[in-house]
């Protein structure tokens, strides 16, 4: 695409989304900018997720993908604070981690963090327990629970799933992760979160 094509495009409203994909590995999303440690990968950016800040200037992304990224870093707090800012208000932040009922997670020695469907609370604009860990507000639009196969074909993957769909049915996950979860186990849990930032003054 030339620059005046591009121009074209962005006047028209059309311009292709800036999207990171972050610990991109080997299997970068197509169009993303990768940013990996490992530079076997396919890599646009070195740089480590732990060494903050990115390189990169504050609301440059429309998106920002990590999976199988969360439960390797030291402190996932801060990652989502430094996600948070290189990203655009109403952009997105799609990730995907394993459950913490996935009874694969320990075969990783470089596993630090179990996520659950409530594991960013904390920065969700309508339901923060403790508000005051940080500024820092992201508004949960999505969270998919996907289970082993045995449980999968059962039925209860789309019952835990419901409160997609019917909010009111939240307690049906609830329960699941609280009492269910020894004997029904998850595989991946899939969050989208939404960018809230305040306007200046």
């Amino acid at each position: 695409m030339t620059a005046s094509q591009k121009t074209s495009s962005a006047i028209a409203g059309t311009a292709p989304a800036r999207v990171l994909d972050i610990g991109c590995g080997v299997n970068k999303t197509p169009g993303a900018i990768g940013m990996d440690v490992n530079p076997r990968t396919a890599a646009d950016v070195i740089h480590d997720l732990d060494d903050l800040p990115y390189p990169f200037s504050d609301d440059l992304f429309d998106e920002v993908i990590g999976r199988h990224v969360i439960e390797h870093v030291r402190d996932p707090m801060a990652v989502m604070c430094e996600l948070h800012r290189i990203t655009r208000p109403g952009g997105l932040v799609k990730l995907v981690a394993p459950h913490w009922t996935n009874p694969d997670f320990a075969t990783d020695l470089t596993h630090r963090n179990h996520l659950n469907s409530y594991s960013f609370r904390n920065l969700t604009d309508d339901r923060a327990v403790f508000p005051f860990y940080t500024d820092v507000r992201f508004r949960q639009l999505r969270v998919k629970v996907t289970l082993l196969n045995l449980w999968k074909l059962t039925g209860l993957e789309f019952l835990i799933n419901l409160d997609e769909r019917f909010p009111s049915l939240r307690f049906i996950r609830k329960f699941w992760e609280q009492y269910l979860n020894a004997i029904a186990r998850g595989k991946e849990i899939h969050f989208e979160l939404e960018v809230v930032k305040k306007a200046p003054a």
